[in-house]
């Protein structure tokens, strides 16, 4: 598939290219991803000079009027720096939901700090039964004295920890699986009944458990209507699954030219083990699973905002062929680099973790097959 980027967009590509070959070294990523925070506060605050906080938000929010082309941008590049920094939960999810949901009162009171970098959101929706099914809530919101108490547990927030505020999901009304009666609230992580277990994830992000115990919020807290939700929860993580399926596609990349420059200089009886015929095979594989990915890139950001039965056929394709491509190119990367390919010193077993960890975010690849056959079969 051919994909024209627009001089802007090439712009942007070039400033995210520059900056993470220049500026984000994987020594210095390891020692960030160490600390206590889990990334850089100076990183973050460097984007929102460069703009790239405000990338999906309209003109008139103060960003940048981009889309998921732009984020596709964003996002492969970020998948060859390993990016730590939470970009994915703070505005391709948190910052999207409150722009899609919030009335503009809600919005302009916590977007501009945002994309200028002061406030951090985390969305607090999957739960530990809920297996990749969005509507399945059992986080209850019971109506109180003109707002709404919160019970409930979310599961694998991502950022939760760090986060300034959380977008809970919870339900107001119908069964624990009804796609109505899903309610959103935008609630300070110091409310009180508020706690977050916070811990690090096997690709040395961060992610929380949150435990609502009759947490007492305003109606202003609410976003949009009682119980409609569920069509911004369906929409907002489509748009994270076009932006994951475009930072697998950067970890794929470094991990298919790490392999080819090792091949070529690593040697065995005085030959370079990439004259082997064998590994030329692994090589061509890694490289075609590779091209598809990308194509399924393209068509995932292409139809990120189309009407939603088409979205989310085009977006559950997406994760599913990324899915299962990551694994043969991690899997082929680290058997071609042999032991030092799982050591901890090399960044091919940095980029494999992520790709794990990618095909789990936001449904795997069982999870989007069976949900692209349930739609075929109804359409």
């Amino acid at each position: 598939m051919d994909y024209q980027l627009n001089e802007l967009q090439q712009m942007l590509q070039q400033s995210v290219d520059k900056y993470v070959e220049r500026d984000y070294e994987f020594s210095t990523r390891q020692e960030l991803a160490v600390t206590d925070l889990g990334y850089s506060e100076e990183n973050w605050q460097q984007f929102a000079e460069l703009g790239w906080l405000g990338v999906p938000f309209t003109e008139e929010q103060g960003g940048f009027g981009g889309g998921a082309t732009e984020l596709m941008v964003l996002f492969e590049a970020f998948g060859k720096a390993l990016l730590l920094e939470p970009y994915l939960a703070n505005v391709v999810l948190g910052g999207q939901l409150l722009a899609r949901a919030g009335s503009n009162q809600q919005i302009e009171q916590v977007l501009p700090a945002v994309i200028a970098g002061e406030i951090k959101l985390a969305v607090a929706h999957s739960e530990a039964q809920s297996r990749y099914q969005l509507s399945r809530v059992a986080c209850t919101a019971v109506a109180k004295g003109g707002g709404y108490q919160l019970n409930g547990h979310k599961a694998l927030v991502l950022n939760g920890q760090n986060a300034d505020y959380l977008l809970i999901t919870a339900r107001t009304n119908g069964a624990v699986d009804d796609s109505e009666g899903i309610s959103l609230f935008l609630v300070p992580v110091n409310a009180a009944g508020v706690t977050v277990r916070g811990y690090r994830t096997v690709d040395a992000l961060q992610a929380a458990d949150v435990q609502l115990d009759g947490v007492e919020v305003s109606g202003n807290a609410l976003l949009g209507n009682p119980g409609d939700a569920y069509a911004d929860i369906e929409w907002v993580t489509d748009q994270g699954i076009a932006a994951l399926c475009a930072e697998a596609l950067g970890c794929m990349e470094s991990l298919q030219s790490a392999t080819l420059e090792y091949l070529q200089t690593r040697k065995q009886f005085d030959v370079a083990i990439g004259k082997f015929q064998s590994l030329q095979h692994a090589a061509v594989d890694m490289f075609m699973a590779l091209s598809q990915s990308r194509s399924m890139v393209y068509l995932a950001a292409n139809k990120a905002d189309a009407e939603p039965s088409e979205r989310r056929a085009a977006l559950s394709a997406a994760k599913n062929f990324v899915g299962r491509a990551g694994r043969l190119i991690g899997q082929s990367a680290v058997q071609l680099h042999g032991g030092v390919g799982v050591s901890d010193e090399l960044d091919v077993s940095h980029y494999f973790k992520r790709l794990t960890a990618i095909n789990t975010w936001l449904g795997d690849d069982h999870h989007h097959l069976g949900q692209y056959s349930d739609i075929m079969l109804d359409g």
